[in-house]
């Protein structure tokens, strides 16, 4: 936990490193000091409303067991096992099959599935993905996913008004010639990019591993990540495209690919995902075979064993 915080921290520090610069950049010494104060604003609005925003974009709507159905109780068994308090579920209306968590802590987090991974899964598929988000609330990834979802998002958003001025009149972008244009429009936003990518590629793998221990069987998660990796090639993610700077909340990344997506990829390899989760697979499966009458697996749920994924009334 405390490492977690301190990477938070650092994070922050960057992040605001960054917009200082390009308030200096927009305004030279006042700017700059604009832009400090603006930063701490974003940063204790990061720090604590973050999530909400980040729901609110694309467009989460929050379930209970009634309206949740299975995938609520999915959620609350992957919970229990995980020994977490129940997070608040959230269900967004986008065909695109994918899956993120939010929230500063474990008592205040929240997952969500897309309509579009709930209705091409199976309800074990959608388990292992679901583990994944809490492996994640977990260990505490969330907090600093969520600061470098909101501030990396306001760095583009100040990026592309400097680039937008610099090219249409606005008299301190004109000043600052060749070197002030590379600053504001490529090198700050890919700075952003870059601080998302350090935070997300390890976590990734740590939280299959747990995630795969607290629902039991790695390879309902392996599953899931091949069907949503060849789904998100074919089905577009448009309010992920909208909001770039929240591909790195997702299980796999929503992104098109297209332009410099490839460069910054928030992801690791899903070949490499699946290899890892086998491997673990196979570890676990040797476990077993020694303790006798010994099981990993969720028991007695209602949900195991369907064909299709849970649906209700989102679908």
């Amino acid at each position: 936990m405390p490492m977690n915080f301190t990477r938070t921290a650092l994070l922050l520090v960057v992040m605001t490193g960054i917009f200082v610069l390009m308030g200096a950049v927009l305004g030279g010494q006042g700017g700059m000091v604009v832009a400090f104060i603006v930063a701490l604003a974003m940063n204790l609005f990061a720090l604590w409303k973050s999530d909400k925003m980040i729901l609110r974009m694309h467009g989460a709507q929050e379930v209970d067991a009634q309206s949740g159905g299975d995938f609520y109780q999915i959620v609350r068994t992957l919970a229990e096992r995980a020994e977490l308090p129940m997070p608040r579920v959230f269900i967004m209306q986008n065909p695109q099959p994918n899956a993120l968590a939010t929230g500063r802590n474990p008592e205040n987090a929240a997952v969500a599935a897309s309509t579009g991974l709930l209705e091409m899964l199976s309800a074990e598929e959608v388990a292992g993905v679901m583990a994944h988000e809490l492996a994640h609330i977990k260990s505490r990834d969330t907090l600093t996913m969520t600061v470098a979802a909101s501030l990396g998002g306001a760095i583009s958003m100040m990026a592309q008004y400097l680039q937008f001025g610099a090219i249409f009149g606005s008299r301190q972008s004109q000043r600052l010639g060749g070197l002030g244009f590379i600053i504001t429009a490529v090198l700050a936003p890919l700075a952003a990019m870059l601080v998302q990518t350090a935070i997300s590629r390890s976590r990734e793998y740590q939280a299959d591993r747990l995630g795969a221990m607290i629902c039991g069987q790695p390879r309902w998660l392996a599953s899931a990540l091949v069907r949503i990796h060849e789904q998100a090639k074919r089905i577009q993610n448009r309010t992920a495209e909208m909001h770039p700077a929240t591909a790195h909340l997702f299980i796999i990344n929503p992104l098109s690919g297209r332009g410099m997506d490839n460069l910054f990829s928030t992801h690791p390899s899903t070949e490499n995902r699946v290899a890892e989760l086998e491997k673990l697979a196979l570890e676990m499966d040797q476990a077993a075979r020694q303790l006798p009458g010994g099981t990993t697996m969720i028991a007695n749920a209602p949900w195991l064993n369907r064909p299709q994924a849970p649906r209700g009334p989102w679908g």
